[in-house]
């Protein structure tokens, strides 16, 4: 069922009007995404946010006279709520009250797949629930289905705190044991000495495409926001042939709810762990720089601010933003077209032997095999077989630490 909602915004003093619109705008899509339609917006200019009710009483009685016009089930409101001002809002509103964060958490709830991912949206809702369960007593059991009681939502909420907070104990240690298995995953291909390619980017910026038209994968790709939730990762076969692994991680947005980041830390390790990070932007969206921002933020908190990007500009098919500013170092294209994704294999390929130390080796006919596993961990990018010598001329790259370093050196050709 599609559920009728009224949007409500605060525009303050540090905050531009068109940056709000533009925020209320992105919560529509939200809703759209959690089966609701936006059927009223409103935004109040305020000083401060009302420690009460967020906006003015005046204020809510107005939305509470719109709900009653357009029969809206619930009041989105465009930033957390606190307990307190979620139990007062309750108060006069005449539906359902939540937040940008709690409407994240059910989208959330919709998409994840996998156990990690459900766990994680579980645990992410229930530190959400947790103070705001105080003082609600027996409305809880009002909440009927629909946007916002999902998920642990229509099964826990009538819980008390302590059933709640042993839940959550339950939950972090199912999550320990599979973080710990991702840790054991993560070393083995360390130890395979792989090169890990990380895809982030603002949520339906046209990651999971990529990665489909990259490694042949069979991602779910929608146009709407958070498609793909779980990380998936993909061998990805570069034009020397050179084989490295593509991962697709969850969409970021701006005011993403911290229990949420928190939750999912140790699915965005991945990005931590990458060589290379792929930070693909909508050249479609007019707040894609605003969307650029946001996601070099959250990849500084991740600490992943020290690892080389390659900025994709998408989209390339749709009309561009009227400020689209690409730079030469960047990439402009579609995803949809093979050429481009040849370029995009081009240019992984050129800043992973960036990384690299070059050799230039003479490795005698007996050596034959240690061609194929320096194939395996860095580019050969010349091999000629000199017949004076009788023995093969090799120039590759390899990483700088590489365990291969001291075998190959006695064939290093000194200059």
């Amino acid at each position: 069922m599609i559920e009728k909602a009224v949007l409500v915004g605060c525009l303050l003093p540090h905050q531009q009007e068109r940056e709000v619109e533009s925020s209320l705008y992105e919560l529509s899509l939200l809703a759209e995404t959690a089966q609701a339609q936006a059927v009223c917006t409103v935004i109040q200019k305020r000083d401060r946010v009302d420690p009460a009710y967020y906006i003015g009483k005046g204020k809510v009685l107005e939305v509470a006279s719109l709900v009653e016009t357009y029969q809206a089930d619930l009041v989105i409101f465009n930033d957390e709520l606190s307990p307190s001002q979620v139990n007062n809002l309750e108060q006069l509103l005449p539906c359902k009250v939540i937040d940008r964060t709690q409407l994240i958490l059910d989208i959330f709830a919709l998409r994840a797949r996998s156990k990690e991912g459900k766990l994680q949206v579980e645990l992410a809702q229930l530190n959400y629930l947790l103070p705001r369960i105080v003082g609600k007593g027996t409305e809880l059991s009002r909440l009927g289905g629909g946007i916002g009681t999902r998920g642990p939502g229509e099964t826990k909420l009538e819980l008390d705190r302590r059933h709640i907070r042993r839940r959550i104990q339950d939950i972090r240690q199912e999550l320990d044991k599979i973080v710990a298995h991702r840790e054991r995953y993560r070393s083995r291909r360390k130890k395979k000495q792989m090169f890990q390619v990380a895809l982030v980017g603002y949520t339906n910026a046209g990651k999971s495409t990529l990665l489909n038209q990259l490694t042949e994968a069979e991602a779910y790709t929608e146009n709407q926001l958070f498609a793909t939730l779980d990380p998936l990762t993909k061998q990805m076969r570069l034009p020397s042939g050179h084989i490295v692994l593509l991962t697709d991680t969850v969409g970021f947005i701006r005011d993403l709810p911290t229990t949420l980041v928190a939750a999912f830390r140790s699915t965005l390790e991945e990005v931590k762990e990458a060589d290379l990070i792929l930070h693909v932007i909508d050249s479609h969206d007019d707040n894609h720089q605003d969307q650029i921002d946001v996601v070099e933020s959250l990849l500084t908190e991740l600490d992943a601010g020290h690892i080389p990007v390659v900025r994709i500009f998408n989209k390339k098919d749709l009309p561009p933003a009227p400020e689209l500013k690409v730079r030469p170092e960047d990439l402009y294209i579609t995803a949809l077209d093979p050429h481009d994704c040849w370029r995009v294999k081009e240019r992984i390929e050129t800043v992973l032997k960036q990384q690299m130390h070059t050799y230039q080796l003479l490795l005698p006919a007996s050596e034959a095999q240690l061609i194929s596993k320096l194939r395996q961990v860095g580019f050969v990018e010349q091999l000629t077989w000199d017949e004076g010598q009788q023995g093969y001329r090799v120039t590759l790259h390899l990483p700088v630490y590489h365990p291969l370093k001291n075998k190959i050196e006695p064939f290093r050709i000194q200059h």
